[in-house]
């Protein structure tokens, strides 16, 4: 997921798989698969031993893919190695695989068809034992829903019984009316589908009034998200009911914030510490004022960082910052944490951020996936 200041977000997924339980970036994917039997059964072996807390990271299918086969690959271990297998061998189990982009029904996963990349996929990630999430738009292509029958279409490629969800990445500009339509998706497919998640990763400040330490403002905190994301968060109001009341939250629907990227250091956008956003800190806060604002519990708020060196410059993503994010996520009982690629999870110095490495140094090749799973994620 590459994303913008201010305008980060992966977001939404819905998932076939009860076992995945829900509580509660940018890449160019591939497709194809031969649908599942729509009855809503599919899914159950992907959980990750947390309850409800869903982990792992975002795979940007673009790179490395072997576009021979279309079968999703990664350089991580310095060679091409089919990606379901290198995440299974390192001790993962779930992936959110970006991004779908076009009419969903008719979508692609950059130059690949969907129904070809479903195909080439859904088979070595069955095999691998890997849940999967299906992560739709990001901030270099737009995923659009108008129908029903569309989004099944999209669905029933991937049906299997570590389908997970899918993720509504909505950054790229869509309309109010299109995220509306997106949103009115999610009901009929809950109802057809009803083991299925469903996230929506939107953008987000971390403003928390000059603290050093993340902490709750109250309900008198504004919107940190973006007019996207307010925009999103209105369509789950007239959609769902939702009144800010928890009761009222739809259950099987998390907020996925893209906590990265935020700007120029200042108390109305991060917390910041030695002059710079403390991106673990600020991701904390970001969590707070979206429950603080809007009213989503907390088991239904997902965060998601850039590991190592943002697009940002000066803001750095480190190991200490995913002790404090997984420490978070496990004492409020977050719904998912997930991190900004797997390809990025191989060391080189501090600069750029480059799509292969994290541009940071010193955390090892899949440091970061190392120290997410033994924060207990």
């Amino acid at each position: 997921m590459k994303s913008c200041p201010l305008l980060l977000s992966l977001l939404a997924a819905a998932s076939f798989a009860s076992a995945c339980g829900g509580g509660d970036d940018t890449g160019n994917g591939g497709g194809g698969g031969d649908g599942g039997n729509g009855n809503g059964n599919g899914g159950g072996d992907a959980g990750n031993g947390n309850g409800a807390l869903l982990f792992g990271p975002y795979k940007d299918t673009g790179v490395h893919m072997n576009w021979d086969t279309s079968v999703i690959s990664t350089k991580v271990s310095g060679t091409q190695t089919v990606f379901a297998d290198d995440l299974s061998a390192a001790g993962g189990n779930v992936v959110s695989l970006a991004f779908a982009t076009g009419e969903c029904g008719d979508e692609r996963w950059g130059d690949v068809p969907g129904a070809a990349m479903a195909a080439a996929n859904v088979p070595v990630l069955e095999a691998a034992g890997v849940g999967y999430i299906l992560s739709t738009g990001g901030a270099a292509g737009s995923f659009t829903c108008g129908s029903d029958a569309g989004f099944a279409a999209f669905l029933d490629r991937w049906a299997g019984p570590h389908l997970v969800g899918v993720d509504l990445d909505i950054e790229a500009g869509q309309s109010p009316r299109a995220i509306a339509a997106l949103v009115q998706r999610l009901e009929t497919a809950h109802a057809a589908y009803p083991n299925l998640r469903f996230s929506l990763t939107l953008a987000t400040l971390a403003s928390n009034e000059g603290a050093s330490t993340a902490r709750s403002l109250g309900s008198d905190i504004g919107s940190s998200l973006n007019v996207l994301g307010d925009t999103a968060m209105a369509a789950i109001a007239d959609v769902f009911g939702f009144d800010g009341s928890a009761a009222t939250w739809p259950s099987y629907v998390t907020v996925n914030l893209m906590t990265m990227n935020y700007g120029s250091p200042g108390p109305a956008v991060c917390v910041v510490s030695g002059g710079q956003c403390d991106m673990g800190q600020s991701a904390i806060q970001a969590a707070y004022n979206l429950h603080d604002h809007f009213g989503v519990p907390y088991a239904n708020i997902e965060l998601t960082p850039m590991i190592g060196g943002n697009d940002v410059r000066g803001e750095l993503y480190t190991l200490t910052d995913v002790d404090e994010t997984a420490a978070f996520a496990r004492s409020q009982g977050l719904g998912g944490v997930h991190y900004w690629s797997y390809d990025r999870d191989v060391d080189c110095p501090i600069g750029a951020a480059s799509p292969v490495c994290n541009s940071l140094g010193d955390a090892g090749t899949r440091g970061f996936l190392a120290r997410f799973l033994a924060a207990g994620l």
